[in-house]
């Protein structure tokens, strides 16, 4: 203008509708202004407020890459504060982490349960897909503990030790072993500044503040020292390691699929944080712990709320597992996206079978989680196979088996002793123990035959999941992520993502006087690039 004076604004948006299409322009500042004595929005342009106009908030641009920690996104080489979680058996699959990493997301392969030949293969995959581009170093891959498998598990870390392979999420661990600590100290040395370099990140999936306490401590002296006893790790990288936290990412999960305590991520965040706070503060440790969230994530109002929680990242696992590049069977994906959040049950793990330890699985559709549980009370209740009632027995081989049960141990037998001989010899010794890896080959072959898509096996099927899938299909009904066709893993991260960037900013006009409404944090899907 000839004046050189700024343009005077439009008035004030006020109306529910207006409110709400201009919310959902996150990229874009807004002013929070009273006009009349109600309050509305303006565009942050630099133009003048109309008269009788009242400041009352400035509200930034908000993107969803800066919903978390910043330094999470620096430090793994990803444009989202967003991880694609591991699930076992390649659920997670080689493809949809390198659709993760395409997206800017961290992907972890699902390598609980294959061979350390399988693994291989599978890293080999990803490095070809992926090649040297931006996204090359945006994935990683599962330790899962292995009580009854230690060599497997030390395996699995020569595995990626040799191959270069950065960041390991380790789950499942109630104890530390040899092998999760071999791989977190692995390449510690000093830059030339004198700062403490990490060569290998690793991440620890925890449910409980006691197990995230053994990951937020250094790592025990003993363990260290039998290490460079065994010249797996040098003096050096003991001594540094004994200066730092194990992990340096800390996911926190909460109901989630699989193994879980079922807690509710408002309980257990907020306890994990204190853990933190304490042994940082009393380790003078020279850099911040991230915590993630992970557990009940279906909708944005959850990835939301994650973050306000503090949370530096977040992590998905159960909504992916419907998702067109994931390793379930059709069949399996469509019991899923007719899941409500209800739907899920506690079912004894394969893994853990002796120990009592339950995963959740989805109920609806399958009788896996009523079987399995019967197994485990026939196993509690009685000595040996041979101690079985000639009822449950009949039973069992008809129901569940399918098979005589002397069928099932000979196969059970020929893989333990190609796996993991001292298995065999154990159950020779003890009658109880070859029930339960009679038992547990139901249990193990029951993710396969959904991952299979065995027609014959459809009852059996055992599929991990937690209620955040029910969530996630009551949010997409009607939109275009209801069709499993088009549930890939970036769509899905996308929009949980920009949904729970909307509700943020929903929040902050709320808190500003704006009377956004209910409209505001119901953020619709809607293909996104």
């Amino acid at each position: 203008m000839a004046t050189g004076e700024p343009a005077q604004t439009s008035v004030p948006i006020q109306d529910p509708g207006g409110l709400l299409e201009r919310l959902e322009r996150i990229r874009e500042p807004l002013r929070v202004v009273r006009a009349d004595g109600r309050f509305g929005v303006l565009p942050a342009d630099g133009a003048a407020l109309p008269p009788g106009t009242e400041l009352v908030a400035l509200l930034p641009a908000l993107y969803p890459e800066w919903l978390g920690d910043r330094g999470f996104c620096e430090a793994h080489k990803v444009r989202f504060p967003y991880a694609v979680g591991e699930m076992a058996n390649e659920l997670t699959t080689t493809r949809m982490v390198v659709a993760a990493a395409r997206a800017g997301f961290l992907g972890f392969f699902g390598a609980a349960g294959l061979t350390p030949q399988r693994l291989d293969a599978a890293i080999t995959e990803i490095e070809r897909e992926l090649g040297t581009g931006p996204s090359a170093a945006s994935w990683g891959s599962n330790l899962i503990h292995s009580p009854a498998e230690p060599s497997l598990e030390d395996a699995v870390v020569d595995v990626y030790l040799r191959r270069g392979v950065r960041r390991v999420s380790a789950s499942a661990y109630m104890s530390l072993t040899p092998a999760v600590v071999r791989f977190a100290a692995t390449g510690l040395g000093r830059d030339a500044r004198g700062r403490v370099r990490r060569q290998n990140h690793l991440f620890a999936k925890i449910s409980r503040p006691e197990t995230a306490r053994l990951f937020l401590s250094p790592a025990p002296k003993e363990l260290l020292a039998a290490l460079v006893a065994q010249q797996k790790l040098t003096a050096a990288e003991a001594e540094l390691a004994a200066t730092l936290p194990l992990a340096e990412d800390v996911t926190v999960e909460a109901d989630s699929g699989g193994h879980t305590d079922n807690r509710p991520l408002g309980a257990i965040f907020p306890a994990v944080a204190l853990v933190r706070d304490e042994l940082a503060l009393r380790h003078r440790y020279p850099r911040p712990i991230r915590l993630g969230a992970a557990g009940g994530l279906g909708t944005p109002a959850a990835v939301a709320a994650a973050f306000t929680l503090g949370a530096s990242y977040v992590m998905t696992g159960s909504v992916n597992q419907a998702a067109v590049e994931s390793g379930l069977g059709e069949s399996g994906k469509r019991l899923l996206a007719q899941a409500g959040i209800a739907d899920v049950a506690m079912a004894p793990s394969a893994d853990m079978f002796e120990m009592g330890v339950k995963v959740q699985v989805l109920k609806r559709g399958t009788l896996f989680a009523p079987r399995a549980e019967r197994l485990f009370a026939l196993y509690e209740k009685h000595a040996s196979l041979e101690a079985l009632p000639e009822a449950d027995r009949a039973r069992l081989e008809s129901e569940i088996f399918h098979a005589p049960l002397a069928a099932i141990w000979k196969e059970t037998e020929l893989f333990w002793s190609k796996r993991e001989p001292a298995e065999v010899e154990r159950a020779g010794r003890d009658p109880h123990h070859k029930m339960a890896l009679v038992f547990r080959w139901y249990l193990g072959q029951a993710s396969r035959w959904a991952i299979r898509d065995d027609a014959a096996r459809r009852p059996d099927f055992q599929i991990w999941t937690g209620p955040a899938i029910g969530a996630f299909n009551d949010w997409v009904k009607g939109s275009f992520l209801e069709d499993l066709a088009r549930r890939d893993v970036a769509q899905i991260g996308l929009n949980l993502l920009e949904g729970a960037a909307v509700v943020t900013r929903a929040q902050a006009l709320r808190t500003a006087g704006v009377p956004v409404g209910p409209a505001a944090f119901a953020f619709r899907p809607r293909p996104l690039s």
